[in-house]
């Protein structure tokens, strides 16, 4: 088995054959990894299954159908941005052709999470194979089910000098890989390892895409259609069991809302998981949280809430069970900003509910915050869905919806702040892994010449001369 900078230098000898490949040639590659996926994707399901109990359908709508979706968009539009773009006419220097050219990163290393482990894993290989990158990725050792796929998956359409994957424990393996001097480094986790991850690729001078995560804000404006946002709402936050970077992390709502509000989200979580507790743990459309640990940590979140004034209208801590990974959905009404659950990323099945007394205040509370991944909007009064918009920031925002803002592959997809640096997803993917290189191709007569040493002086005759004091009275 080769080492980490073994795999390393051979793919620096292959980069350069890799980099200049032509649209038609990475085409190839991508079909024949849409092609493996498409063959072996019953694999996918059952691993991810056996890793946190995801079943099928949610596995092929929120992984495989959006990974195929992203390679189809970048065979349908990697010839045109591949294509060098033309520059404007500069007046100065008329017969010069300037353009900007997409080149390969080179060396680039790919960092996935384990949330949503086939997506976050293929659609930026996808990416980086598209742009002409030689690539090393590493799956998330806390899904071992799928990383073990996938990590069969890529051997079994790519050479190792092009697309190698290693698997093992971040501390293990991670800093390792973070050592080497890679050209550009892509991770999706959390803010505080991204963070470390940056400082790494800084001390190589990588390029670095980050995405990351944090507390996602619903707001819910006056005059809401209780039952249209409920359901999207629960819907939301209980795909796959609220481990998911732009899920709808808490709801900030007006007093008089908040109850009607709780009651319907409860409501609508029975009816697509089960009336009662036993039912929904023994749903088989229910995600279970990917380590014992994220349970209990749940568990001491819900305690906290409820002993500081909270209530559960649905679910609660005395169902929450390490031993087979549950996390109940959970809604809570009475929270205020200094419980435990307001200061991190939740990343379950539970929702704070925040009384907002005014829309001022609403703003006020995401401004005082780290700036968001999404932010979500329900109501109807374009005023209001507008200065909400212009008066917070956030990596993306969806009006009366749900994570979908994350489909849409024509626009792009990154955070901001705390939540990420960088983004990807269609064509920002390929630019993501490609550097656009400015050049220009002098023509026949060179202006500049003029303006060659030695400079115009007093006295001086000529058409040189004369052209230079010209210059020299337009610079003052």
């Amino acid at each position: 088995m080769k080492s980490l900078e073994e795999i390393f230098e051979a793919q620096g000898t292959q980069r350069w054959k890799v980099a200049n490949t032509t649209a038609k040639e990475r085409i190839v590659k991508l079909r024949s990894l849409r092609k493996a996926i498409v063959d072996r994707q019953q694999e996918f399901y059952d691993a991810v299954w056996a890793d946190f109990h995801k079943p099928r359908t949610e596995a092929w709508l929120t992984e495989i159908f959006p990974a195929l979706e992203e390679i189809d968009y970048n065979i349908a539009h990697l010839p045109d941005w591949m294509e060098d773009k033309p520059a404007s006419w500069s007046w100065m220097f008329p017969l010069n052709r300037s353009m900007s050219h997409f080149e390969p990163k080179g060396r680039v290393l790919i960092m996935a999470p384990w949330n949503y482990p086939f997506l976050l894993f293929i659609s930026p290989i996808a990416a980086a194979i598209a742009a002409g990158n030689v690539i090393i990725a590493k799956p998330s050792h806390k899904t071992p089910h799928v990383a073990a796929f996938l990590e069969s998956l890529i051997a079994g359409v790519f050479e190792q000098n092009e697309v190698a994957v290693v698997q093992g424990a971040g501390a293990e393996i991670g800093d390792k890989l973070l050592a080497l001097p890679f050209d550009h480094v892509f991770f999706t986790g959390s803010p505080k390892v991204g963070a470390h991850v940056a400082e790494c690729a800084a001390k190589v001078h990588a390029g670095v895409t980050l995405e990351l995560g944090g507390k996602s804000p619903v707001v819910i404006l006056d005059d809401v259609k209780i039952a249209d946002a409920a359901r999207k709402i629960a819907w939301g936050k209980c795909v796959n069991a609220g481990q998911t970077c732009i899920a709808p992390d808490y709801v900030l709502c007006p007093l008089n809302l908040v109850q009607p509000l709780a009651d319907a989200i409860a409501d609508n979580i029975k009816q697509m998981y089960g009336e009662t507790e036993e039912a929904r743990k023994a749903c088989e459309n229910f995600v279970h949280v990917v380590e014992s640990h994220a349970a209990e940590r749940h568990k001491a979140l819900i305690e906290d809430a409820v002993a500081k004034g909270a209530k559960a209208v649905i679910g609660g801590a005395e169902y929450c069970d390490s031993g087979t990974r549950y996390t109940p959905a959970t809604v809570l009404t009475g929270v205020t900003p200094d419980m435990d659950i307001m200061q991190s990323e939740i990343f379950g099945p539970i929702l704070p509910i925040v009384t907002c007394d005014s829309l001022e205040e609403t703003i006020a509370f995401i401004q005082s915050r780290p700036k968001p991944l999404a932010l979500y909007i329900f109501g109807k009064s374009q005023r209001d869905i507008k200065r909400v918009l212009y008066e917070t920031t956030s990596g993306s925002t969806c009006v009366n919806h749900c994570i979908l803002q994350i489909e849409n592959l024509s626009v792009p997809f990154g955070g901001v702040g705390m939540s990420g640096t960088g983004n990807y997803h269609g064509i920002y993917g390929f630019k993501t892994f490609s550097h656009e290189r400015n050049v220009m191709h002098q023509g026949a007569f060179d202006p500049l010449s003029c303006l060659y040493p030695p400079y115009y002086k007093a006295g001086d005759k000529g058409w040189r001369a004369k052209i230079q004091r010209i210059a020299k009275k337009i610079l003052g």
